[in-house]
């Protein structure tokens, strides 16, 4: 056979192949929390990896008010357990996105404990609970 016959067909097949495996059936996906309001502040947590798993997890946590105002004058600090000491989120930029590692592992930690501060709040802190969806 020719070789540049031969080249196609491998081509043809590889490229059939490769279209048919992305066809393929995802599973569906929860969210890796649900959103929490507080005051007029929607609260949002995403965790990297996602899902989240079991060891260190990055956390961001999404503050946004009435027509998607970041909530960019807020405290952020988390924790995944009533033992461990709060810890500061980091801003990433002034888009009320705020970024901060924690462990997670089965049993308490596998809720995050997110305390706000908010600046034009009047109102004390506040700490919202998000438990996390980690597959099994």
């Amino acid at each position: 056979m020719n070789p540049v016959k031969k080249s196609f067909w491998v081509i043809l097949g590889g490229g059939t192949l490769f279209f048919l495996s992305a066809c393929g059936k995802t599973e569906p996906s929860l969210p890796d929390t649900t959103s929490q309001t507080w005051n007029d502040w929607t609260v949002r947590v995403e965790s990297r990896p996602s899902p989240p798993r079991d060891g260190m997890n990055e956390f961001l946590v999404m503050v946004t008010g009435a027509h998607d105002r970041p909530g960019s004058h807020c405290l952020v600090d988390i924790r995944t357990a009533q033992s461990d000491p709060w810890k500061q989120a980091i801003q990433d930029g002034r888009v009320g996105v705020y970024r901060r590692a924690a462990l997670v592992e089965p049993g308490e930690r596998r809720t995050v404990q997110v305390r706000l501060n908010c600046a034009d709040e009047a109102q004390q802190d506040s700490v919202l609970f998000f438990p996390l969806h980690v597959p099994n």
